[in-house]
């Protein structure tokens, strides 16, 4: 088994402080949505580090934000759902070129299973509405944010293309 690199645990540290501090400083936190930019940690996770270790940074985040930054009560299956986020974008995007086609099919697969699927199961049984009830709002902001979230990270991608920066993150974890 490969052991970590140092630099690679510290880039990895890095992540998990940017997506604490966008997703719990960044989001406006409604009753049954957030609505925010922590996408984007979780998508530059997977980018950089693939699935697995995408996954577990994100998941990362869910935990040392809900420790440090509580918002409502931590609930196990929002870090599974942080975890399956980075594991889908770690799967498109890792050692692959990043394409409007590849981040819209992720951000749609992500959006159904994992945002509207998973967490609104998990709200339902949260707060005790049903599931159908918790749905309509839910379903508009998801298909509002496809967009928003393929435009933003594009935007990112593209921006940090061929910077310093991306060479020396890559160098470390290759």
């Amino acid at each position: 088994m490969r052991t970590l690199k140092t630099k690679k645990i510290v880039y990895a540290a890095l992540f998990i402080a940017m997506g604490v501090i966008i997703s719990r400083f960044f989001s406006i936190q409604l009753p049954i949505l957030r609505i925010g930019f922590s996408f984007v940690p979780t998508m530059l996770a997977g980018l950089f580090f693939g699935p697995i270790f995408g996954g577990i940074i994100t998941a990362a985040i869910d935990v040392v934000g809900a420790t440090i930054f509580p918002v409502g009560s931590f609930f196990i299956g929002f870090t599974i759902s942080a975890f399956l986020c980075g594991v889908i974008y770690g799967i498109f995007f890792y050692k692959k070129e990043v394409t409007y086609k590849n981040v819209i099919i992720s951000v749609i697969l992500k959006i159904v299973f994992v945002d509207i699927c998973l967490n609104t199961l998990w709200l339902s049984m949260m707060t005790g509405k049903a599931f159908m009830v918790l749905l309509p709002i839910r379903l508009i902001k998801n298909i509002i944010f496809v967009p928003i979230e393929t435009i933003v990270f594009m935007t990112i991608v593209y921006s940090l293309k061929n910077t310093s920066l991306v060479r020396k993150i890559n160098n470390v974890l290759q």
